[in-house]
């Protein structure tokens, strides 16, 4: 049996991609990954979290995108 040859990535796959400004998007995608863990253990709608936020219910849905 082959074994398979693989690479060991950095801890941030934004800047293993290649992307510019990889930590601002790792940041971002663990603050989005955050927001939602908490809607969820709280059982929060999203137009529920948009007004704990302060903000409209569609940035809300479009920050997990």
């Amino acid at each position: 049996m082959k074994r398979r040859a693989y690479e060991v990535g950095s801890g941030n796959v934004f800047a293993d991609i290649g992307l510019p400004n990889p930590e601002e998007h790792l940041i971002k995608a663990k603050l989005v990954y955050k927001i939602d863990s908490l809607m969820k253990n709280r059982g929060l709608k999203q137009i529920e979290a948009a007004e704990l936020f302060g903000v409209r219910q569609p940035d809300v849905s479009n920050a997990a995108r």
